[in-house]
């Protein structure tokens, strides 16, 4: 089941989010997180009216997905970044597309007009999510990200609603 998220949701997104924090490039963020620091990024998402999206199943938290703004500038109101993050086992099984297909739902419905994904490379499971869903590759940014003593490359997507 698909369904808005609620702040009590805060503790199993940020478990989730954690795990790709402390083990993977995925993250750039490189101190693990409270859930009441999770709490304070939901309700800046909600405050500006952009979608966050939770996967549950059995009352289980599987996967979130969600907009955010992507400058703060007046003339980019109409663009956001989007993000999915799986629970670390549930990756492979189609999860990411169900909770994308439900955030760009709910996206194409809104005065929006870009879509914009941000990801670490190398990622393929996440280029081919992205594209997917009609992103096309826009830039790539080398060595922007320095994480586990290696520097990371940073691609960036984007679709026109």
């Amino acid at each position: 089941m698909i369904r808005d998220v609620r702040l009590d949701d805060a503790k199993a997104i940020t478990e989730i989010y954690n795990h790709y924090i402390d083990n993977t490039v995925i993250s750039f963020e490189e101190v693990l997180i409270e859930p009441s620091d999770m709490t304070k990024r939901i309700q800046a998402v909600l405050a500006i009216s952009l979608p966050w999206l939770v996967l549950e199943e059995n009352g289980i938290v599987l996967g979130y997905a969600y907009a955010t703004q992507w400058k703060a500038r007046s003339a980019y109101r109409f663009v956001v970044e989007v993000s999915v993050y799986l629970e670390s086992t549930q990756g492979g099984k189609g999860l990411g597309t169900q909770l994308y297909e439900a955030l760009f739902t709910k996206l194409k419905q809104m005065d929006l007009h870009v879509v914009i994904g941000c990801i670490t490379l190398p990622n393929p499971a996440s280029v081919h999510l992205h594209e997917k869903f009609g992103l096309e590759k826009v830039g790539h940014f080398a060595n922007v990200g320095r994480k586990f003593d290696a520097w990371h490359d940073v691609g960036y997507w984007q679709v026109i609603l």
